[in-house]
């Protein structure tokens, strides 16, 4: 207690005298405060961009869809993450169908950013999975808490001989947890172990990438991945 009779008293000082550390404090203050405003700028700014890019590209209907998943990202901010990750499963899966790169692009493998996710209204497995991934990253997930998984899925069932590439999200509570699998396919998200129809290959996300289950980064993904860097690099573009 006497320590802090002590330290009230110095502080009363302080600000009586006009003190340095008042002027500090001060100043710390003005510093934070045009900080915060700084942000809430580039924030508005890039919102703006990503509107008037979105009308450009695909009218009214992408806008309408931009300002559902805006207010999506607005309500699930104060969630808990695992409400966080079934808002924003369920947005794209209820918002956006399946169609391939060859349909919508002319292309036989093409990434695409949410914005053209949203404005298309259509995407593949890699479409859903990116979109989600950084919505989720929107909303404060940690980036070593999501991956973005490539594994081969059985279709038709445990018996069948019938693969494909496909790919999901992976959500980690802990390093070593068991994964939640967010996938366009399936609208429950269900932990690793319930879907024994996929069979990781590598994943990866915007700090490591790894091969099949292992716990340590294998390498940069932006080195390995060129189509990853592209994305990255339009996305940043685009205003996210």
């Amino acid at each position: 207690m006497p320590v802090l009779r002590v330290n009230r008293h110095w502080l009363h000082s302080a600000t009586r005298l006009g003190h340095p550390v008042k002027r500090v404090a001060r100043y710390c203050l003005v510093i934070f405060f045009t900080f915060c405003s700084t942000l809430l700028v580039v924030a508005e700014l890039q919102s703006q961009k990503m509107q008037t890019l979105m009308q450009s590209r695909y009218g009214d209907d992408g806008v309408a869809l931009l300002g559902a998943w805006n207010r999506m990202l607005d309500s699930s901010k104060p969630l808990a993450d695992a409400e966080k990750i079934a808002q924003v499963n369920d947005f794209f899966n209820r918002h956006v169908r399946y169609s391939d790169d060859v349909t919508l692009w002319q292309k036989s493998d093409y990434w695409a950013t949410p914005l053209e996710t949203l404005g298309l209204r259509a995407g593949d497995c890699e479409d859903f999975t990116i979109a989600k991934y950084l919505s989720l990253l929107e909303l404060g997930i940690p980036t070593e808490q999501l991956r973005l998984i490539y594994v081969r899925a059985q279709i038709g069932g445990l018996h069948s001989k019938r693969f494909q590439a496909h790919m999901v999200l992976g959500y980690y509570s802990s390093p070593n947890a068991e994964p939640l699998i967010l996938d366009n396919l399936i609208t429950r998200i269900e932990p690793a172990s319930k879907r024994p129809d996929l069979n990781p290959v590598f994943s990866f996300n915007s700090e490591g990438l790894w091969v099949g289950n292992s716990v340590q980064s294998q390498a940069d993904p932006t080195a390995r991945l060129s189509r990853w860097r592209d994305l990255l690099m339009r996305v940043r573009e685009e205003g996210f």
